[in-house]
């Protein structure tokens, strides 16, 4: 089925633009495609198309729906500084000072500093102090240049499926319209920069988005299974908790790095009932959970997720006992790829420790993500709205085009 594929779709699309040249006399009198940035002058900023025409018909989620939790946010930060993220003062761009070349790399370590901060965000912001910092003289060479520096920080962690579904978005974001070409190269720059921190903005913003449309499916009384640690996932419960919503949660311990360790202190210390659970343990607490959720490593094209190990076997078992399984997720891990069993996942490996000696012909699983199928997912809670895994290639295909 891979020829359904929105990556498929795409290469097709530009496979026939590039057999047909273009007529330089249309160019200049067509007026270029609708871009993302030019999406957020309109009346319903910030809206997928896709959920203006075709909500509806797919009764998930609407374009008011969507627009209050664009709204709940904006009303939070509008006293903010735009320079300021999570009450921490960002980086200059250059970051090194003037004395020191600069350095994407460098200004991607200053914003991984921030503990909040993803690293797909850290990227992006970075790739923006680029184009800041570019001496370049012309739309190509910037082009190139912000090519190169998205390369090296995607070589950075060539096991980061959001780091690189971040920085190609970033790249098809602010350079996607054709318009460009056709004006001085510093008005041009000047769009580039103004697209760059309106990307970045954006994705700083989809954490609390997601948080507030997440709001109406946790009901007083519930009890939420959750599986390792993930910011997004801890907003939701954060913003629940701070709405006085009752409920408790699971944790899974999150083996092999225990990161459900870590997100069971943080909802303790929010006055939130947790449990802890062995991984194994999944199947025996299950008739007890109202709902599953879990963030994601990365959305794929067939409306699945990549994530940390051992999210498959709980989908498995949620979906065996109809049991609801959320996905909170931003929109800058959607990822085009399209992995059809396990062994498609790129190896993310990590280092075990049992406690005890392991023999040398003992061979030792280390991989630490898999693949969990969309026919498991109930929803995927993003910053473009609530989709339905069917949704997520139809929403990919816009993001690219």
């Amino acid at each position: 089925m891979w020829w359904r594929s929105a990556s498929f779709i795409l290469d097709r699309q530009q496979e026939q633009n590039a057999a047909v040249p273009p007529n330089p006399e249309s160019l200049l009198l067509s007026s270029p495609p609708p871009s993302m940035a030019d999406s957020l002058q309109n009346p319903k900023p910030d809206i997928s198309a896709y959920y203006q025409t075709r909500a509806a018909h797919h009764a998930v989620v609407t374009s008011d729906w969507l627009a209050q939790a664009h709204a709940a946010v904006s009303i939070q930060t509008d006293d903010d500084d735009s320079s300021v993220i999570d009450g921490k003062i960002a980086p200059a761009a250059g970051g090194r000072g003037g004395d020191k070349a600069f350095s994407v790399i460098d200004e991607f370590n200053s914003w991984r500093k921030q503990p909040d901060l993803a690293e797909a965000v850290a990227a992006i912001r970075a790739l923006a102090a680029v184009i800041k910092a570019s001496q370049a003289t012309t739309m190509m060479e910037l082009e190139i240049e912000l090519k190169k520096a998205s390369d090296s920080l995607k070589a950075w962690d060539t096991t980061s499926i959001s780091l690189t579904a971040g920085c190609d978005l970033f790249i098809r974001y602010v350079t996607r319209t054709s318009a460009l070409e056709y004006e001085d190269f510093n008005s041009a720059r000047s769009r580039l920069i103004e697209r760059a921190e309106k990307f970045g903005e954006i994705s700083c913003k989809a954490r609390r988005i997601i948080a507030m449309l997440c709001q109406d499916f946790i009901f007083d009384g519930c009890t939420i299974l959750v599986h390792g640690f993930s910011r997004v996932v801890l907003e939701v419960l954060r913003t629940a908790a701070q709405n006085k919503k009752h409920f408790r949660v699971f944790c899974t311990e999150g083996r092999p790095d225990r990161t459900g360790l870590r997100l069971s202190n943080e909802l303790a210390k929010l006055d939130v009932p947790v449990k802890l659970l062995i991984d194994s343990a999944v199947a025996y607490t299950m008739d007890e959970v109202d709902m599953v959720l879990v963030g994601a490593d990365a959305i794929v094209e067939s409306g699945g997720i990549i994530n940390m190990m051992g999210t498959y076997q709980i989908a498995l078992v949620s979906h065996s006992m109809n049991k609801p399984v959320y996905v909170a997720a931003e929109s800058y891990k959607f990822a085009r790829l399209y992995p059809l069993d396990q062994k498609d996942v790129g190896p993310a490996l990590r280092t075990i420790d049992f406690g005890v000696p392991i023999p040398s012909k003992v061979e030792v699983e280390k991989s630490a993500r898999d693949y969990t199928p969309p026919l498991y997912l109930t929803l995927l809670f993003t910053d473009l709205g609530v989709l339905t895994p069917s949704v997520v290639s139809d929403e990919l295909i816009q993001l690219y085009l």
